[in-house]
């Protein structure tokens, strides 16, 4: 009963900020800081209605105002909500063709900047590539990836895409790892309260000075680092369950 309540009403919010969100993106289209409003939108209510309790380290994200590219775990739908309220300054991200189909999603989020590519057309792909690194070398933007392409079900990451990588050297920024508990296993929607999901970011990952023939040692360095911190996080989130049960 809990659960058919809270996807009634996380979709009527999805609904109302989607077309705030759209709004914001007619008064002032693709400024790159449109992203991170937005998101906050969606997370601010959906997080409430879901009854997840989100725990944050991500200091480094909230002070930065250099561009980077962010390199996250994708999980599921659920990760607009969760990561949505620790998206930084100016910063907008790459996504599937197909949302721009999704009823006002789609248009805000490309309103907002950010990047769209349809998978497997490697011409699109190359060109919103290029078009990605002159944000980060000239437009004093960030972009975010989901490095694995897809989501993982809240199960081990699945293996790097090149994309991000390849990015973060051409423009010479650093790469900067966010790492997710892996919350959908655990996830109670029944629940009063849902969850407990632990946010961390991570030290950035230097590219300066990196060719394109570092990118699988680059890919392998930042896999690892996310893996062992996901590893730590949820751990952590166990022995607090424990704590709880003692």
């Amino acid at each position: 009963m809990l659960f058919a309540l809270r996807m009634l009403l996380l979709s009527a919010h999805f609904l109302f900020a989607s077309v705030i969100g759209l709004l914001i993106g007619l008064i002032r289209p693709f400024e790159p800081d449109n992203s991170r409003l937005c998101a906050r939108l969606y997370s601010w209510g959906g997080r409430i209605i879901l009854g997840l309790e989100i725990r944050a380290e991500v200091e480094a994200l909230k002070q930065r105002r250099t561009p980077c590219v962010y390199v996250a775990n994708h999980q599921s739908n659920y990760d607009l909500f969760v990561l949505g309220t620790v998206v930084p300054y100016r910063t907008v991200s790459i996504g599937k063709d197909s949302l721009k189909f999704v009823p006002f999603f789609g248009q805000l989020y490309w309103l907002a900047g950010n990047v769209l590519i349809k998978r497997g057309h490697a011409t699109q792909a190359k060109q919103a590539m290029l078009a990605s690194t002159d944000a980060l070398q000239n437009k004093d933007t960030s972009i975010w990836v989901f490095a694995e392409g897809t989501r993982n079900g809240g199960n081990n990451m699945l293996p790097f895409k090149k994309g991000a990588f390849q990015m973060a050297i051409a423009a010479g920024v650093p790469i900067i790892p966010v790492c997710v508990s892996s919350y959908p296993k655990h996830m109670s929607l029944n629940a009063l309260k849902a969850g407990l999901i632990k946010i961390r970011a991570l030290a950035e990952i230097p590219t300066h000075g990196l060719t394109m023939e570092d990118i699988p040692r680059l890919m392998q360095q930042c896999f690892e680092q996310m893996q062992a911190t996901i590893r730590q996080l949820d751990q952590d989130i166990a022995n607090a369950r424990k704590a709880v049960h003692a």
